[in-house]
């Protein structure tokens, strides 16, 4: 990545010159940034990649998946710079990293309160993931309704010349909650902010009733019976043999349909 260099004349302290700024100035500013998105973006990714391994494995070994759907945002860069400006951080790359940790956002929706802890701790649980803070607007919900758990984490992001640990804000939610959160998204900005007092008491009625939902569908859940989960052997106890019809005697191969091997060419 090219370096900011100061054009000539950067130094020039004349009337007029001080704030001058050349097109090559701006161009590796933009450049510069850019790379710097570049790794958050990379970050989501890693993150999604293991959540959908975990969804995955859950359904080929569980009776049910408790991820029901998986989301993401980057924030413009526009959004990162207004943030930085009204927060009055210090404009510049190292301050942005240090304090603008939602920039990378991942949202996974489950289906029953009890799944966002199991979520949580199979995610903050991985070796390469660092949990950096964790806010749980569950147990204390904000005062508008909303609720989620949100995790704050760093993960390692292996560029081709260096490795970066970049932070990820991840929510993990109910279907209810993010239904209720979406719809308050919506009417936020429909009101620039200044949402009608009738409005938020309409929505924080509303978050009692998801909340009730939730309730209500853990403790069905918590009914079903899911003590006959398959108890599956390691793999490196399987004998493949007689799936492959390897065997030494013919005999010990049960009836069956058997697979045949490809004859080499």
């Amino acid at each position: 990545m090219r370096a900011l260099q100061p054009t000539p004349g950067a130094h020039d302290h004349s009337p007029g010159n001080q704030d001058r700024v050349s097109i090559d100035d701006v161009r590796a500013l933009r450049e510069q940034f850019f790379d710097f998105m570049l790794g958050y973006k990379f970050a989501i990714d890693e993150i999604t990649t293991k959540i959908n391994i975990l969804r995955e494995d859950f359904n080929n070994t569980h009776e049910y998946n408790p991820i029901e759907h998986v989301g993401s945002r980057l924030k413009s860069p526009e959004s990162v710079l207004e943030k930085v400006q009204r927060k009055n951080y210090p404009m510049n790359l190292a301050s942005i990293r240090e304090n603008v940790l939602d920039i990378a956002g991942v949202r996974v929706v489950c289906s029953f309160i009890s799944d966002i802890a199991l979520i949580r701790d199979m995610l903050v649980g991985q070796e390469d993931i660092t949990l950096l803070e964790e806010r749980d607007y569950i147990t204390h919900r904000k005062p508008n309704g909303y609720q989620s758990l949100h995790l704050i984490v760093s993960i390692p992001v292996f560029r081709s010349n260096r490795t970066d640990r970049m932070p990820v804000e991840i929510q993990i939610r109910t279907i209810a909650m993010d239904f209720w959160a979406s719809l308050e998204h919506k009417i936020y900005y429909k009101y620039s902010g200044e949402v009608p007092s009738n409005l938020q008491s309409d929505l924080a009625q509303a978050a009692e009733v998801a909340a009730q939902l939730d309730e209500k569908m853990e403790a069905l859940h918590s009914q079903v019976d899911r003590t006959a989960d398959t108890q599956h052997s390691p793999l490196d106890s399987l004998d493949l043999s007689k799936l492959y019809g390897l065997t030494a005697d013919p005999a010990d191969t049960p009836p069956g349909p058997r697979i045949s091997r490809p004859r080499p060419r």
